[in-house]
């Protein structure tokens, strides 16, 4: 039997209404509204704490029809604003679900709307842009609601690192499961390297990861000092750094870029992802820029320069970096966007430094960029070989 939910309204700043059903939380959420187009992985998405303040529309029809499983998430809660879906299954068929989709945003306090148009709502962003949006199972008033979606503060300028990033440093010693279904979980031969990352929102399947691939991590708020960075408990100076994903706009995060130039001046080994891969640019000198609607999903093709190789990525961010980075050949570009030529990823020419855009943990999405975790530790070995 369907599922009836409360009347629900989507409103946009551009005036624009959905009307469809809620479920998950009652109440209202606003946050700008971006469209996701992986077909499955709706827990990781929920999870990401890259989503802080947005609201996530999937492209794909038919949303929650494998449940809510204990393996799959990418932090200790929700972080999208609200969901917005076409059709809710009300059918969670999987051996390894524990929990509906419904009654997991509702113990989230997240609200979400379906029966919503998503391939109209999707096209309008698409030729708009993002858009500010309010989601409510309480509000009935379409005006009202567009007014306060016009009040929302844009993206470009907010630091919502400090919402998600934890509170207190901590060793990290989980490793890639067998229940993930990843190719590579493998232990390393080999050295283990002591690796220090900086949470700016860090998915789990990134500390992972990077567990799996030879290094003993330990992770560090955003807030840390470099002085706290680079050593540990004993005062060892760690063999790398890690940068994490994360929110927000990446120009305003002043503290973040510091350390990360004190890093690479020290000639400390550098590999950042996503968030972290902007803040390393603009501690290389760079600057980044809003995407009109950014990308989100799992089926963006990416070319590897440094071997033409063609990668099916995953992605979640709003920024980009910009090009001007690499005119004076310090620094060398070396991933690219096939979708619409923006900058993938980057390494220094003469330090240890190295960033991507895109996700290779995926989670959810393709595995072809795993080989970068690879890429890193095989670059820290050559270094004490």
């Amino acid at each position: 039997m369907r599922r009836t939910g409360p009347p629900a309204l989507l409103a946009l700043e551009d005036g624009s209404v959905f009307r469809g059903e809620g479920f998950g939380a009652d109440g209202s959420c606003e946050g700008e509204v971006v469209f996701n187009t992986s077909l499955t992985g709706y827990q990781e998405i929920l999870t990401d704490p890259s989503y802080k303040g947005q609201i996530v529309t999937m492209t794909a029809p038919l949303i929650g029809n494998y449940g809510i499983n204990s393996e799959d998430a990418e932090a200790e809660r929700a972080w999208v604003e609200g969901f917005v879906i076409r059709e809710l299954s009300t059918i969670a068929s999987n051996f390894r679900s524990h929990e509906d989709l419904h009654s997991y945003l509702l113990r989230s306090g997240v609200t979400g709307i379906e029966g919503v148009d998503t391939r109209a709502l999707t096209r309008r962003i698409r030729e708009q842009g993002a858009l500010r949006g309010i989601v409510s199972t309480v509000e009935r008033d379409a005006d009202t609601l567009v007014d306060r979606a016009r009040s929302i503060p844009h993206m470009e300028g907010r630091n919502l690192v400090n919402e998600v990033t934890r509170r207190r440093e901590a060793m990290w010693d989980q490793g890639v499961s067998t229940a993930q279904f990843l190719p590579e979980p493998g232990a390393f031969d080999g050295p283990i390297f002591d690796l220090t990352v900086i949470d700016f929102g860090a998915k789990w399947n990134i500390l992972r990861n990077l567990t799996s691939h030879g290094f003993r991590v330990r992770v560090v708020p955003a807030d840390a000092s470099l002085e706290t960075v680079l050593a540990d408990g004993a005062g060892i100076v760690p063999d790398a750094v890690f940068l994490s994903n994360g929110p927000g706009d990446p120009s305003v995060l002043t503290h973040a870029q510091n350390v990360a130039r004190g890093i690479i001046e020290k000639g400390v080994p550098l590999f950042g992802i996503c968030l972290g891969h902007q803040i390393i640019a603009h501690a290389l000198g760079g600057r980044t820029y809003k995407l009109p609607f950014g990308h989100h999903g799992g089926n963006h093709p990416v070319m590897d320069l440094t071997t033409n190789r063609v990668e099916i990525t995953a992605q979640n961010h709003g920024f980009a970096v910009h090009e001007d980075l690499f005119k004076d050949g310090q620094i060398e570009l070396t991933h690219k966007s096939l979708n619409d030529h923006t900058v993938e990823g980057l390494r220094h020419t003469k330090l240890p430094v190295m960033s991507v855009q895109h996700h290779p943990e995926a989670a959810p999405g393709p595995h072809d960029s795993l080989y970068l975790f690879r890429r890193f530790r095989d670059e820290l070995v050559a270094r004490i070989s």
